[in-house]
């Protein structure tokens, strides 16, 4: 199948075109695009994955764009299946209407998956819409109550809902900001949906984050930017928009959520934005030299993890993978696991008998750990590595181990259950 990919020439904030390449990684398949067996005989092409720096701004971003009509056709993930990110969503309603003093009208969430967020809004008296571009997951929302049109958000939609539902009080963008290649036509969308005295809220990646804790794993390709907030500061700006507050959280490994209001809004900005700029500056988070030992640290690591997977193997070990995730694919791509482990076990039905992109390793029901007892289990939804560990105390107990490797590697065996 061949998938249009285009490549940008200059910076997706500021439209500079001093890029410098900090990151090189190795191409990878397009995660989440199972194979079935009677496909397995296709050709799965792969995409580059490579990171840039805009020596203007400072925004950290991929250049080549798969299009997004092949990301998100039959995206997969379903926010309101995980109930730690379900009490994260009623917090952020809970906190953004209360320190805002909204009272009503109607919340916007752009990318808006299943309407869980949207729910929360609506709990507290909000009209709701969605917008979101998996048809599957769209038709859900709406089933459960979470009214969603089946696009992606441009100005001529945002001009359209403002006519036929009014301004919004509250937009919201959680896990999408980084997703959009045109991310300006985004910000020119919103401003013009929202009301005067509204707010717009956006969850996205932390890039310090990603660089202390080595979050290799959030690396893929519908993450085409990799924000932080100096370069945020000054691209809302130029599109009549303000950033009053900044959170930081553990969402994804780690997170941000930002707040913003239309420029000369009635809110005052937080001491937050300030003190991460600060922080910003301090770690010299917009210089290529920051990035490229980042990269330079990945490198070690992988160094690091092919010569235990060699010794392994040489010990005539057993290696499987755990969670059919998007940052299995990436891990296995970058770390170079494709001939090292043999199977993948994952708690979804729908992945289930299934077999990676590209790699095609066959992904089996977690009930297989226990008939087939591997050796090793490395674990590539690094996101919930804890909870896949306490779910699977009996593996370790019949004598497995489970191997992570970010920010360190890390073997856990049955002698560190006493330490849970």
């Amino acid at each position: 199948m061949q998938v249009k990919v285009t490549r940008r020439k200059t910076c997706r904030l500021c439209d500079g075109s001093r890029l410098e390449l900090v990151v090189p990684l190795a191409p990878t398949p397009v995660a989440e695009k199972y194979a079935t067996k009677e496909e397995l005989h296709q050709p799965t092409p792969s995409y580059p994955l490579d990171l840039y720096i805009c020596r203007d701004c400072g925004h950290v971003q991929m250049l080549d764009v798969v299009d997004p009509a092949f990301l998100f056709a039959d995206y997969t993930y379903q926010s309101g299946k995980t109930k730690k990110i379900v009490e994260h969503f009623d917090e952020i309603a809970e906190t953004t209407l209360r320190r805002y003093n909204i009272t009503g009208g109607l919340a916007v969430d752009i990318g808006s998956n299943d309407g869980t967020l949207l729910s929360r809004f609506k709990l507290r008296g909000m009209r709701v819409l969605g917008v979101d571009p998996a048809k599957e997951i769209a038709a859900k929302a709406t089933e459960s109550g979470v009214p969603t049109i089946t696009d992606f958000m441009s100005l001529g939609l945002a001009k359209k809902i403002k006519q036929e539902h009014g301004a919004a009080s509250v937009v919201c963008a959680f896990n999408v900001f980084a997703h959009n290649d045109d991310i300006a036509g985004m910000a020119e969308s919103i401003r013009a949906l929202l009301a005067p005295g509204g707010v717009f809220v956006f969850e996205a990646s932390y890039l310090l984050d990603i660089l202390d804790r080595m979050l290799l794993g959030t690396i893929f390709h519908e993450h085409v930017s990799h924000h932080s907030v100096k370069p945020m500061v000054s691209f809302l700006k130029r599109h009549g928009l303000e950033l009053i507050d900044v959170q930081r959280n553990s969402i994804q490994g780690g997170s941000i959520v930002g707040t913003v209001q239309l420029v000369g809004g009635p809110h005052p900005v937080a001491k937050t934005v300030g003190d991460l700029l600060e922080i910003e500056q301090a770690r010299k988070l917009d210089q290529p030299e920051t990035l490229k030992k980042f990269s330079q640290d990945l490198q070690k690591l992988k160094g690091q993890l092919e010569a235990m997977m060699a010794d392994l193997k040489r010990q005539g070990k057993t290696i499987w993978g755990f969670g059919a995730a998007r940052s299995g694919t990436t891990l296995i791509a970058q770390m170079n696991l494709a001939k090292v482990i043999t199977h993948i076990v994952d708690d979804s039905p729908d992945k289930q008998n299934k077999f990676s992109p590209g790699d095609h390793i066959p992904i089996l029901p977690t009930k297989a750990l226990y008939e087939q007892m591997p050796d090793y289990v490395f674990i590539l939804a690094w996101i919930h590595a804890q909870p896949i560990i306490n779910n699977n105390r009996a593996y370790l107990e019949r004598g497995g181990r489970f191997i992570l490797c970010v920010p360190e590697i890390r073997v856990v065996g049955p002698d560190d259950l006493e330490k849970k």
